[in-house]
């Protein structure tokens, strides 16, 4: 697809296909271009070339980084929201879905890190997250160097 041996480097070749979509419609403003994980895995390249990428686009002013968020068509000042959740995001929601469920018993303690790593193939960091969230919306609670167990629904957030 591209030409990885010719006068124009990889990264404005693809700057250039992506600045292609914004001509022509298919990126409008506010619209997330790929990540850099995106590009990694959908062009073949490295985790640096996707990097140049970016910043060639930003430098052309046709896109802007949201840090935290993405990197989006136009001057930053419109960006869509994401269009999926976060992995962590969506594991809290299917372990809270359990809670509510009465499959996970209050009192009891929720998969371990490990179970939950293998389950979801993240890392621990994924999973760490997940139970903050958790946590946070106060479905569960941890004990230091006991567990995370599941919270009483009284405390569970109420719709």
């Amino acid at each position: 697809m591209f030409d990885r041996e010719g006068p124009v480097p990889v990264y404005k070749q693809i700057a250039e296909l992506i600045h292609a979509q914004i001509r022509h419609g298919e990126l409008i403003e506010g619209d997330a271009i790929p990540s850099e994980a995106e590009m990694e895995a959908e062009y073949g390249v490295a985790r640096a070339t996707a990097r140049r990428v970016t910043r060639e686009l930003r430098e052309l002013g046709l896109v802007q980084t949201q840090p935290g968020l993405g990197t989006f068509v136009g001057d930053g000042a419109v960006y869509r929201p994401r269009r999926r959740p976060l992995l962590y995001e969506q594991m809290a929601k299917e372990i809270a879905e359990r809670i509510e469920r009465r499959e996970l018993k209050t009192n009891r303690p929720i998969p371990s890190e490990k179970s939950l790593m293998q389950q979801y193939g993240v890392a621990k960091a994924t999973v760490r997250q997940a139970v903050k969230f958790l946590r946070d919306q106060g479905y569960v609670f941890t004990v230091p160097h006991r567990g995370t167990y599941v919270s009483s629904p009284e405390k569970w957030p109420q719709d």
